[in-house]
């Protein structure tokens, strides 16, 4: 699309979401080139401490990491990288049929410029102060809006969508886990963050979702997990009709649990679940855990969350070979590296240490992204549709609905320290907590 977006056309875009790396902006104007689909826009650090300025690609470890990768090692920006780690990892792996890897989009600094200060009151505060929009970028990635149906498919104005942050789903048995960490073998990351976030001030209770239930294969499980979300949303649960968010979400600093009381949220769901009132959020929540079972999209993604075949405990060593730095970690635990308990990781060729920091990577996006699920309903689609039913037993409907990845963003290879760092500082504070009891969470 040969086009680069001036500051006029700012107006057009409106505040959809954020990570810790991209802004995410839905489109409002008339463009048939741009309905139905959403901005990714970088952001920088303000305290100067992101990795990418928009003009830097790869390290050169990286480069050693990735250069196998088509198109990779020459791709003159991060951002570059970003789109072919999609296209070229993500995509084989998750299918492509749920992931879209996106178009580039030439921006001026004008446009940037003027869609930061056309956001900045929609933003969560606590983002506005860790980071602001990327200034150096010279494009934007445009994706689908997978809150949505692709434009023109429906015959009403109508469409509900969640979005689902399934987090980690197994618990490591890696033989490189310390054995004052032994608890997570038996507790899961996700639970055990929720203390320390709690302890930090981020979250106001700890969610009762266990990923688990999630990935156990059972519809009853299923239904537990998004359940307990729903209770619980934080940011791991997210609920938009035509586009517009009204349930969960963190808009500043501490979870809320949703933008609209329960009766509010009932109402929003009356052009959607056909139920008596006050329930048509218990039959919407069905739906849900109905099209994630049917999906089986989180068998997939399981499978890519276990490259983490060691457990950061285990890659943490890797990493320091490839850097080409003494290992931080044996030196701390007073371990000789070619004698020691991790001198059989030291001592790999180098071909092996790569894949195993590579496949801890592409693991990291995984466990951090986030599944989008559409729906519509099926009397209100084009009858040519090719996209995949659910039948509401409750209600005796039927609905359209896809079901998408998001945010796979390529994680920086500096960023193997910080991995480090975190999970020993989540175990330790957890097992010193009241809610470590026996090796159990309190209940």
């Amino acid at each position: 699309m040969e086009m680069v977006l001036q500051a006029k056309d700012a107006v057009e875009w409106t505040y959809r979401a954020e990570g810790a790396v991209n802004l995410v902006l839905a489109y409002c104007g008339d463009s048939p080139n741009f309905m139905g689909k959403v901005l990714r826009i970088q952001k920088v650090s303000r305290n100067g401490s992101n990795y990418g300025n928009g003009h830097s690609a790869l390290t050169n470890h990286e480069y050693v990491l990735w250069g196998g990768v088509t198109g990779i090692a020459s791709a003159p920006t991060r951002e570059i990288v970003e789109q072919l780690y999609v296209q070229q990892i993500m995509c084989p792996l998750l299918g492509s049929e749920h992931v879209d890897a996106g178009i580039r989009i030439n921006v001026s600094r004008e446009f940037l410029e003027a869609v930061e200060n056309r956001v900045l009151h929609s933003r969560p505060s606590w983002r506005v102060d860790d980071a602001k929009v990327n200034l150096l970028c010279d494009s934007v990635l445009l994706i689908a809006d997978h809150s949505i149906f692709p434009f023109g498919m429906f015959k009403e104005d109508f469409c509900i969508s969640v979005e689902i942050k399934p987090k980690c789903g197994f618990l490591p048995t890696s033989r490189f886990i310390a054995e004052e960490n032994a608890i997570k073998k038996r507790i899961t990351r996700f639970q055990m963050h929720q203390v320390l976030r709690l302890r930090q001030g981020k979250i106001s209770q700890i969610s009762k979702y266990n990923p688990l239930d999630l990935y156990s294969g059972s519809k009853d499980g299923v239904q537990k997990a998004i359940n307990s979300l729903f209770l619980t949303p934080q940011n791991n649960f997210r609920v938009f009709v035509n586009g517009e968010l009204v349930f969960g979400g963190n808009l500043d600093g501490v979870d809320t649990s949703s933008h609209i009381a329960d009766q509010e949220f009932d109402d929003a769901l009356k052009h959607v679940i056909i139920a008596k009132d006050g329930m048509k959020a218990n039959h919407f929540l069905e739906l849900v855990a109905e099209a994630v079972f049917n999906s089986g999209l989180l068998n997939r993604l399981l499978e890519v969350q276990k490259l983490d075949v060691i457990d950061i405990e285990g890659a943490i060593h890797a990493y320091y070979d490839i850097i080409s730095q003494p290992c931080v970690v044996c030196r701390e635990k007073g371990e000789e590296i070619l004698t020691g308990k991790y001198s059989s990781l030291h001592s790999l060729p180098m071909h092996e240490r790569l894949k195993i920091v590579r496949d801890y990577l592409i693991s990291a996006t995984a466990k951090d992204l986030s599944m989008m699920i559409s729906f519509g309903s099926k009397s209100n689609m084009d009858q040519g549709s090719s996209h995949n039913v659910v039948y509401l037993h409750s209600t005796d409907q039927s609905f359209h609905y896809k079901a998408s990845f998001i945010d796979l963003d390529v994680k920086p290879l500096k960023k193997m320290e910080y991995y480090y760092e975190l999970d020993q500082q989540i175990v330790r504070n957890f097992s010193e907590s009241k809610e470590f009891e026996n090796g159990e969470l309190s209940k």
